[in-house]
Formats: C-alpha cells, structure tokens, sequence
C-alpha cells in the first residue's frame, strides 16, 4: 500500500494499491514505521537513461515513472544511483509484482512497486503535485470467519458424499435389477479404485502440477473447460433424484435418431441438464467477478465432489490407507520440499493453486472451495483476498468415509466407524486451521487429514475386534446379508389311501404328502417331488382345484425361485393361481 498525503496538510490521506517485489526491497508492515517522502512525479519520461534523470536527481525522494521501454531492474537501477529512497512505476496494464533475477536483486536495496494508471491520475486530481508518500507492507490476518464457512462446507460435504455413497452403494448391491423407468433406468455406475489405479492416479497427478508450473498460462484454460464440465454433470447427478420426485414433466420427446435422444428423455430431465450447462457457463463467463462469482464457484465444487464420492469406491482398507499415505507424501513434497528444488523457491503446490505472480493471464485454479476474507483490510484495495481449500483435501478423506458407512451397514454398527471418521476429518482440518494460523504460510491439509482419518478408523477398528475384516472389507460383493426368504406353504396331492395300512402308516404318509416348507427348506422348493418319487416329473396341483386349475409344473417353481431369491421386495415365494380360459 502507499499512503498519500498532501504537503499542505488540508486534506486527509488516502491509500492506493500497490504491488511490490520484496526480494528486491523489504516494506515496513507497520504505517508509522514508513517513511513520509516527498513523491517526485517524473511520468513524462519512462527513466531508462541517464538523460530521463533531472537535474539534481532524486535525493530522499521518491519518482514516479511510466513503464515500457527498458527493464525494472534499468529503472530502479538508475534511481538509486541518483539518491531516490523508493520507485513507483506506473502502469496502464493489469499490475503485477516487478520481476528480476537473483544478482539484480543483490544490486537494488530501495522498494519498487507498481501503480495503476488510473490511480496516478486519481492521486494528481485529488492532491495535487505536491504530495507525501508512505510505502509500506500491512499484514493481512491469517484466520478469519471465512474460515468458518470453509469448515462446514468441507465437513457437510464429506458426511453426505460419505452417507450418500455408502447407502447407495449397499441399496444397489441389494437391487441388481433398476427400477426406474425409460431412459432414466440407468443410474450412475460405481467405480472400484485398485492400487495399480491409484498408482497412476498419483503419477499423473505429479505430471500435472509440474505441468502447470511450467506452462501454467497454456494449460489454465484446459483446466476451467474441465471443470465446467465436470461440475455440469456433478450437479445433474445431484439434482436428479430430487426432480424425478416431481409429478411434473413426466412426458418423453418424440422418436427420433439423435445421439442420447433417440432414448426419449423425459422432459423435466432435460431441463435439469440445460439448468445444469447453463450454471456452469455462467461461472465460465463471468469466474473472475470476485464479488459473486465464488458463490457459483463453490456451489459447482460440492457437486462435483458429491459425484466423486458416489462414483469412486474404495473396496478395502487396504485400499483406503494406500490412496491416503501416497497423497500424504505427494502433498507433503510438493508443498515443503519443493521450495528447495526451484529457482524462486517458491512451493510448486502453492505457486499453481493461488496462480503464479507473473502469469500473463492472471486466471486462477477452479478446483478449490473459496471464500473472500470477512475482515476489513487494506489490502481488499488490490485484490480480494480468499481462503482456500483444494478439492483434494475433501475428497481423499471423503473416500474413506464412504468406506466406513458401507462397512457400518455391513456389520451392523450403528455408524460408529462413519461417525468417528467424519468427527475426525473435522479435527483435523481444524488442526491445519491453527497450523495456518501459527505458520503463516500455507499449509498442506493432508498432512493432518490423513493421520487423524486414518488413525482413528484403525483404533474404531482395532477396538471393535475387527481389524483383519475391516482390513480387508470382508467382500462386500458376497458377504452382504440378504433379506430372509420365506416361502408359502404349498399343498402336494394326497395319494389313495390303503384301507388295509394301519393308521399310524396312513398319518405317516399323509404328513410326507403335504410338507409345508419353511425357511429352513428355502434351498429345496421342490421337496414334494423328493418326497414322492413315485410321481416322478408329474405336475403338481392344489387337491382342491384339480379338475379347474391348470397346472404348475416343478421345473417352473424351482426356476422362479432361483429368479427371485436375490430379489428384496420378494419376501416370499407364490404359487399364483390363474383361472382358466
């Protein structure tokens, strides 16, 4: 920032953007640490020779000077040889921080910042040309009340991701048959993560990032189309099964030969999906309005990870802890390890997420959750400022969440394993909350998302005497419970009965004739014909409809019994009874 004030003392100061290198030339952060100069206003030359200097140079004061024709560095240079205390450069481009190299930056020992042109021309207008300067850094709080809105958009989207794809992945394990109708029969499909996948996930996650570091202006672009398309089709998935509860819209289109249509959509989903496009290009178009557009941002960012949650699945704990550890590493690396390795010591992670200070496009990421600062600061004059949380950090947890629920309803736990996750999930991201706090400096979240998520299912686990099943998800593809099937009673014909057999054999006889099959039967429907093998293939009929009915022969019971013993609502096994023509 620097404070202007007017030499005569009538007028009350004002502040202005400004944007500075300090690897040039530390600022004070504290205004009343700054030196008041006089500004010495040099706009008519752009200072890249020694004629551009006036005479008596620039002893204690601080020039103003248009940009172009020569380096910062050749400015700057050439004003600390003529005694100047500071350089404002001003500028009718969009600002940025003055870029040199490491030997430049040992020469020049005096602040230079940028200036909007538009400022400059606000400054003269309202002081004048006699006019003070104040140069000076003020430090921009670390925690905010932002950062509450950020923890319960992390925390809620994790438990419902988590939820959602824990029941609905049992419910379908239950339900091999949809029961949607038309075109909406098909349902979103499940993705099972196996560790060579994960394995190239995080290669091609490495690739990325380093990508974007080098070529981040080429590829930002590639990245927002992805994400507008990604965060379309998210917020379908999420808005469907509220729209089909609506009894409007239920007509299909016409027949016809055009790709997804010729399926004959219902009406009320194809408004769905143009409401869906139509949000994620408005966000498109209008992403860097800093005033509204992050509220679009983060809205298309939660269904995006609710689709993820719901569609990736993590089949073992195994699995779980292989995806969480090699994250934990990347993000450890990429964050605190790279600063070390690059030229302007910066960390990959955080030059790519917050977008590099001399990227000709000035566009930023989408794939984070971003709320702008609630505070009142000076610096909301430059830019915005915004906490954010990358998708990542919600989504890697968010997995193992969803692993715990369908564990839960397998075992029959009451959700203690998806309860104590998510809680921890919740401390952690508090915990990196204070690590931002006391570091200043951003943070990677999995370093404590992972301990505390990982840690805490192993203890549920290890607790509850289930370890090695958790461990290795006892295979939920076979060991899920089905419903209990329970099968009517079906009354088997009575043979002539033997005038001369004593009772007692007739009373045997009768009982083997007429079983009636429970549950502990359910494997053999056609135990009347065992019993009978005298009756051979022969057709089975109710005694009472042997004359009207038409008969039901064993082959058939059998097959519809195997049909419908995987079938839920099928609760028990009928005989039906048809009238005849």
């Amino acid at each position: 920032m620097v404070r202007v004030l007017s030499e005569k003392g009538n007028s009350k100061g004002k502040d202005y953007c400004i944007l500075f290198n300090s690897q040039w030339a530390h600022l004070p952060h504290d205004l009343g640490k700054a030196a008041l100069l006089q500004l010495q206003n040099q706009t008519a030359s752009v200072l890249c020779s020694p004629s551009d200097v006036p005479d008596g140079g620039f002893h204690n004061r601080i020039p103003m000077v248009m940009r172009k024709n020569c380096t910062f560095y050749e400015k700057v240079r050439l004003a600390q040889i003529n005694g100047a205390r500071g350089l404002l450069i001003v500028s009718k481009e969009k600002l940025g921080p003055p870029k040199g190299n490491w030997s430049q930056y040992e020469e020049i020992d005096i602040p230079v910042a940028l200036l909007s042109y538009t400022d400059m021309l606000d400054i003269g207008k309202s002081f004048g040309e006699s006019v003070k300067v104040a140069m000076y850094a003020p430090n921009e709080p670390v925690l905010d009340y932002n950062m509450v809105i950020i923890f319960v958009m992390a925390v809620g989207t994790v438990a419902i991701g988590g939820y959602w794809a824990g029941s609905r992945d049992v419910k379908k394990r239950y339900m091999k048959h949809k029961r949607d109708d038309g075109a909406e029969k098909h349902d979103d499909e499940t993705v099972d993560v196996t560790p060579i996948m994960i394995c190239i996930f995080v290669v091609m996650c490495c690739s990325m990032l380093v990508l974007l570091y080098f070529f981040y202006d080429d590829l930002v672009y590639v990245i927002i189309g992805i994400f507008c398309l990604a965060a379309s089709i998210g917020l379908y998935s999420c808005l469907s099964p509220f729209v089909r509860r609506f009894p409007l819209g239920k007509c299909r289109i016409p027949d016809n030969n055009l790709p997804y249509f010729h399926k004959r959509p219902q009406v009320r989903m194809l408004l769905l999906a143009v409401f869906c496009i139509s949000v994620s290009v408005v966000w498109g178009v209008f992403r860097n309005e800093d005033q509204w557009a992050w509220v679009l941002q983060d809205a298309l960012g939660i269904a995006f990870c609710l689709y993820m949650l719901k569609t990736i699945r993590l089949p073992t704990f195994k699995g779980c802890t292989l995806l969480l550890t090699v994250l934990f590493v990347y993000d450890v690396f990429f964050v605190f390890i790279t600063p070390y390795i690059t030229k302007s010591g910066q960390s990959i992670m955080v030059e790519v997420a917050t977008g590099p200070t001399d990227s000709a496009t000035h566009e930023k990421l989408p794939m984070v959750l971003k709320v702008p600062r609630l505070n009142s600061s000076p610096l909301a004059l430059c830019d915005r400022p915004f906490s954010l949380l990358g998708f990542g950090d919600i989504l890697v947890p968010g997995l193992l969440v969803a692993y715990c629920h369908r564990f839960d309803i397998q075992v029959q736990s009451s959700r203690i394993y998806f309860v104590a996750c998510t809680i921890a999930y919740g401390i952690g991201l508090l915990v990196t909350f204070v690590a931002l706090a006391l570091m200043q400096k951003g943070q990677p979240a999995l370093l404590y998302l992972v301990p505390c998520t990982l840690l805490t299912s192993f203890t549920v686990a290890l607790w509850r005497k289930e370890l090695t099943m958790f461990w290795t998800g006892s295979g939920f593809a076979k060991d899920l419970p089905h419903p209990p099937l329970v099968l009517a009673p079906v009354s088997c014909p009575n043979p002539p009965k033997d005038m001369n057999a004593p009772a007692s054999q007739q009373e045997s006889k009768q009982q083997m004739t007429n079983p009636t099959l429970h549950a502990d039967d359910q494997n053999n429907p056609s135990v009347c014909a065992e019993e009978q093998p005298h009756l051979g293939t022969k057709e089975l009929t109710s005694p009472s409809l042997q004359t009207d009915q038409p008969q039901i022969p064993i082959p058939q019971i059998q097959q519809e019994s195997s049909q419908n013993k995987d079938d839920p609502e099928s609760k028990n096994l009928r005989v039906e009874k048809t009238q005849p023509a």
